[in-house]
């Protein structure tokens, strides 16, 4: 069974787009498709960005338990809050922290918004930021538009059989680009 990391990006007080994280948690479990571990960056301390984790001299415990924890995994689900068209910092704070550990990583990417576009303009610049640094970012996208009317806090959906469908298509093409990679790792 392959394991998957779930990242919950946002750190804001009062979030909305950590039940969507909850959700792919429990969804993922109960369909028995991956082991799953939410890596909650709210429960992070990481300073602000000052160099990649190689060349970090005495980095922390949470900064190495990170790189281990992406280096383990098949692959990625990034829930992701959309801030003014962007991604919020801690979630680009990670992602450079890191370099060698998201390389031809698969990734899927759910934005979530409180509008109506669930998240679809942080799409582009956080897969940029990803492809920069060679993750693969799978082409299944997954939008929440107005979470708070879309989940509640634990993660379940307002319209579980519709959500399930959507989900069901998103998780296959990331389990599909695991299964890739690993037919083809040398």
């Amino acid at each position: 069974m392959p394991k998957i990391a779930i990242i919950s990006a946002s750190v804001r007080k009062g979030r909305k787009s950590h039940s969507v994280a909850l959700y792919f948690q429990r969804y993922l479990a109960e369909k028995q498709l991956a082991e799953t571990e939410i890596i909650d960056l709210d429960a992070y301390n990481f300073p602000i960005f000052e160099e990649r984790l190689r060349l970090i001299e005495n980095p922390t415990e949470e900064m190495l338990q990170l790189a281990k924890t992406i280096t383990e995994v098949d692959g990625v689900i990034i829930v992701t809050p959309e801030y003014n068209g962007g991604y919020p910092a801690s979630l680009k704070n990670v992602i450079d922290l890191l370099y060698s550990e998201w390389k031809r990583k698969p990734i899927a990417i759910a934005t979530v918004s409180a509008g109506a576009f669930g998240g679809s303009q942080v799409i582009t610049s956080l897969q940029f930021s990803l492809w920069k640094i060679g993750a693969l970012t799978v082409p299944a996208m997954f939008p929440v538009p107005t979470v708070e009317k879309t989940f509640n806090q634990d993660g379940i959906p307002a319209d579980q059989e519709a959500t399930d469908k959507k989900a069901g298509v998103f998780v296959n093409e990331l389990l599909f680009w695991i299964k890739a990679k690993q037919a083809t790792a040398l």
